[in-house]
C-alpha cells in the first residue's frame, strides 16, 4: 500500500462503520510488512494501526511472528507513536495470541499482511463470536468475499468497488 491507499484504508474503515469507531474494538490480523517475516520496517499495519488508535479504537493485532515489542519499537521510530505521545496507547493496543481470540468480540476485522494462515481460518467461528453488524476489511485482497458475504460480513476490499446493499 502506498502512503494514499493506507489512509484511504484507515478512513474507509470509519467511514464504513457509520463514521465512528470510538470505543470499537478492532481486530488487525498482520503487522508485518508481508508473509513469512517478523519484519515491520515501514509496514502498512503501522500506519493503519496508529490511524485507528487516534480515533480511539481498540486495537488488536494478532501476527504469527511479529513480537509487541517489535511493534512498538516501528510505532515508536516511524510515525513518533509512543504512550507518552499517544496516552492510553498500551491500553488500546492489544497484541492477541491467535486470531480468533483477536476477533472476539470485535466490531471488524482488517487483514493487513498476507498470511497464509489467514485464508484457511473458520470465518463462521470468526463471525459468530463478533459484534454485529460484523465488519471484515481485506486490505490484501487474499480472501473469497462471497463465501464471507454469505456467512453475514460486510466486506470491504482494496481496490474494489464498495458493494450496493439490495433491498
Amino acid at each position: 500500500m502506498n502512503e494514499y491507499q493506507k489512509k484511504r484504508f484507515s478512513m474507509q474503515i470509519v467511514k464504513s462503520m457509520f463514521n465512528t469507531i470510538t470505543g470499537k474494538k478492532i481486530a488487525v490480523y498482520g503487522f508485518a510488512f508481508k508473509k513469512d517475516t517478523g519484519d515491520t520496517r515501514e509496514t502498512a499495519s503501522a500506519f493503519v494501526c496508529r490511524d485507528l488508535l487516534e480515533e480511539q479504537a481498540k486495537v488488536h493485532v494478532y501476527d504469527p511472528q511479529v513480537e509487541r515489542s517489535v511493534m512498538f519499537m516501528e510505532l515508536s521510530y516511524t510515525l513518533q507513536v509512543t504512550p507518552e505521545s499517544m496516552p492510553g496507547l498500551d491500553d488500546n493496543l492489544i497484541t492477541s495470541p491467535d486470531p480468533y481470540s483477536a476477533a472476539e468480540g470485535s466490531h471488524a476485522i482488517a487483514i493487513l499482511t498476507e498470511w497464509d494462515e489467514f485464508k484457511t481460518l473458520d470465518y463462521q467461528r470468526i463471525y459468530n463470536s463478533m459484534s454485529k453488524p460484523a465488519f471484515l476489511f481485506d486490505g490484501r485482497n487474499i480472501l473469497d468475499h462471497a463465501a464471507l458475504r454469505e456467512i453475514g460480513f460486510e466486506v470491504y476490499a482494496i481496490g474494489k468497488p464498495v458493494p450496493s446493499k439490495m433491498f
